[in-house]
């Protein structure tokens, strides 16, 4: 990874303040990661409102909306639940943009299909887009909460500059 996370932190909330947009987030395995980083910012309350951690199935229906009925069909770590997240914390915080992130982190609970390291992160965005990605990271817990920080915030970047990935 070329650049940390507190780099990256600052170089999303210089793109939200020059566009005078806001950002949501919606996290499972990473736990409130991203939204601390982006809080450590100093002048963080003026582009960030709301920080979801909805680490259960339940608080995803409660909390942002999700479908159960998608989680029960596609499973809490997919791209459709993923991106579910993502448009549900941003219609609920009312922001321009949000990101979302869930997976499994080790080191128990991976299947064959969906082995530790799978995570999906979501990104919806001002103009009503969704976009959505998977990714398998490899490590130890801690490696791969890291990497899906990392890659969330990168993405968040890429669309706010509008490059869909």
């Amino acid at each position: 990874m070329t650049e940390t996370i507190e780099v990256l932190a600052c170089r999303l909330a210089d793109a939200l303040t020059s566009a005078g947009q806001s950002l949501t987030t919606a996290e499972s395995c990473t736990g409130g990661w991203i939204t601390k980083s982006l809080t450590d910012v100093a002048g963080s309350s003026a582009w960030f409102e709301y920080g979801f951690i909805c680490y259960s199935n339940q608080a995803k229906q409660t909390m942002i909306g999700v479908d159960p009925d998608l989680i029960e069909a596609q499973g809490a770590v997919s791209r459709q639940v993923a991106e579910a997240m993502a448009v549900g914390a941003r219609a609920t915080a009312r922001a321009d943009w949000a990101l979302a992130v869930t997976g499994i982190a080790g080191p128990d609970g991976g299947t064959p299909d969906k082995p530790v390291g799978t995570v999906c992160i979501a990104w919806a965005g001002a103009a009503n887009e969704v976009s959505s990605e998977i990714h398998r990271f490899s490590g130890n817990r801690a490696a791969i909460r890291r990497a899906s920080v990392v890659t969330a915030l990168q993405g968040a970047l890429m669309r706010l500059a509008g490059h869909p990935g």
